[in-house]
């Protein structure tokens, strides 16, 4: 179990962990693990290949199961057997892959999301499963491997927090093994299964930075954490203070922080810097670590799940991570503009007018809208490195969730249709859904100004579209915004057994498969 960062102000019990994992060549019946996952679609008679061989070795245990209608294969469904010979494992469970006719890779981590939480209930510390979809299912055998342990992990990732000492410990995987015997898929096997530790490492990472309360979390951890990765994983990290923001006349920025006194700070992280060959992708995350909406106050309730405003920032840091523990074939940089927005003395007001980093006034409607003003500043700097494409992603606006659900998809914003293409091409592989939403111009004339080149809101109704209209201003390369307000934060999975409750590290897995596609 490793944790995935400690800094100088750590919760008491840690940070989030995930098991270890491995591949195993041979017959998972022969595998000495606390349990095996084997595997049903949904409708068959009687079980073939490895959960066959499975089957066979119980004495048919699961065709009868199957016969009698215990066992269905419907997806999520997961039955734990007690074999009394024939397998080396004390437990084997059985994971329903569902349908043939809808199957693909997010069955497969559902699947395997769903039998890892099953093992853990149980007691399990150690796990192997076959590679859901490698044989019948027609995938992949490197994509289905890394869907696999990618559903486990994720799904056995738990934030340590503050309970009490005395509480009893929850129970835990400690190791996850993809068993397979063929020995030509071997190698995408575990091609996939380094890519899913990586990418589970990148993703715990933002959990965790996300799962912190604001009072640890602050702009000055969060430069921290990015500063600690980078050294681990070989990425040029800057780390921007107040006065390095002041040089590049970050005003929109500045502004947030007036009313904190916690100082901001902008991280900057480099992957294949001098690789000049390579053109240029820029992430930029929104990194507002506590959002009390300034002196446009929230309500109560509106403030409680505001820890979450910097989702956007832990969503590039643990992409970067994943990136450089990769070592793709790309060049990337990582802009996470990390801020404070409070009410005192000093805080910026409405009708304050700021002037951003590439010389535009911005006149302030609200200060409750405050992320696209660190982002304006964030994709003004993107613009000095002459990149090839720039995403922004940034719990922006209620509406987005009003608009999609909460928990079921981010907006997406684009100026140029290829990024757009790339972008959804990534969200259908990993399930990290985005959802194209237009940029007409009656968005743009909405926040017009009489006193400003534009207003900070457009007000309550269109509020999705003006902020990215508002955004759009800031560039002129091609650009494509991801609002994943309602999906930084999780308390029901609906399903998808690899979302533990708390939060989710949405974006990292969009990005990282954006930026292998893109290599």
């Amino acid at each position: 179990m490793t944790d995935h960062f400690s800094g100088r102000r750590t919760p008491r019990l840690g940070l989030g962990t995930l098991p270890a994992s491995e591949v195993i060549s041979g017959k998972i019946q022969d595998v000495a693990a606390d349990a095996i996952v084997v595997n049903l679609f949904a409708g068959v008679a009687a079980p073939t290949g490895a959960t066959g061989a499975v089957d066979t070795a119980m004495g048919g245990t699961i065709s009868r199961l199957i016969a009698s209608g215990d066992v269905t294969g419907k997806l999520g469904e997961v039955t734990v057997l007690y074999p009394s010979g024939g397998v080396v494992a004390p437990r084997v469970i059985v994971a329903g892959l569902g349908s043939r006719t809808s199957f693909g890779l997010e069955a497969v981590r559902r699947a395997s999301a769903a039998a890892a939480a099953k093992a853990r209930e149980v007691g399990a510390s150690t796990l192997a499963s076959l590679v859901h979809g490698a044989g019948g299912g027609g995938l992949v055998a490197g994509e289905a491997a890394q869907a696999t342990l990618e559903g486990a992990l994720l799904a056995s990732y738990r934030f340590g927090g503050w309970r009490a000492q005395d509480q009893a410990p929850e129970r835990a995987l400690t190791q996850v093994a993809l068993v397979e015997l063929d020995g030509g898929h071997l190698p995408q096997v575990r091609e996939g299964a380094a890519a899913a530790a990586a990418i589970a490492r990148g993703v715990a990472l933002a959990r965790d930075l996300v799962n912190l309360p604001p009072v640890h979390a602050t702009p000055e951890y969060l430069a921290d954490a990015a500063a600690a990765m980078a050294e681990r994983t070989g990425l040029r990290v800057t780390i921007g203070d107040r006065a390095w923001a002041e040089e590049r006349g970050m005003g929109a920025f500045l502004a947030v922080a007036k009313g904190s006194a916690l100082e901001p700070r902008f991280i900057e992280l480099a992957h294949n810097e001098a690789r000049t060959d390579l053109p240029l992708v820029v992430l930029v995350g929104k990194g507002v670590t506590f959002d009390s909406g300034g002196l446009s106050l929230k309500t109560r309730d509106g403030m409680v799940p505001m820890k979450s405003d910097m989702s956007g920032a832990a969503a590039v840091i643990g992409a970067m991570q994943t990136v450089a523990e990769l070592d793709l074939n790309v060049r990337v940089l990582g802009l996470a503009p990390c801020v404070e927005n409070m009410p005192d003395g000093a805080a910026y007001r409405p009708s304050d007018v700021l002037v951003a980093g590439n010389g535009l006034s911005v006149e302030v409607i609200s200060t409750d809208a405050e992320g696209r003003l660190a982002l304006a500043d964030a994709l003004v700097h993107a613009k000095g490195y002459a990149p090839a494409a720039v995403i922004d992603i940034a719990t922006l606006t209620g509406a987005s969730a009003t608009a999609l659900g909460e928990g079921v998809a981010a907006s997406l914003f684009f100026t140029d249709p290829t990024l757009r293409a790339r972008i959804e091409t990534a969200s259908e592989a990993t399930g990290e859904r985005v959802w194209p939403m237009p940029l007409f111009p009656e968005y743009r004339a909405a926040i017009e100004s009489k006193v400003a080149d534009l207003k900070n809101s457009g007000g309550a109704k269109g509020g999705i579209g003006t902020s990215a209209a508002f955004l759009q201003a800031f560039t002129d390369y091609p650009w494509a915004h991801v609002d994943m307000a309602g999906m930084g934060l999780i308390e029901n999975p609906k399903g998808r057994g690899y979302l533990t409750p708390g939060a989710t590290g949405y974006g990292v897995r969009l990005f990282v498969e954006f930026l292998r596609d893109w290599a």
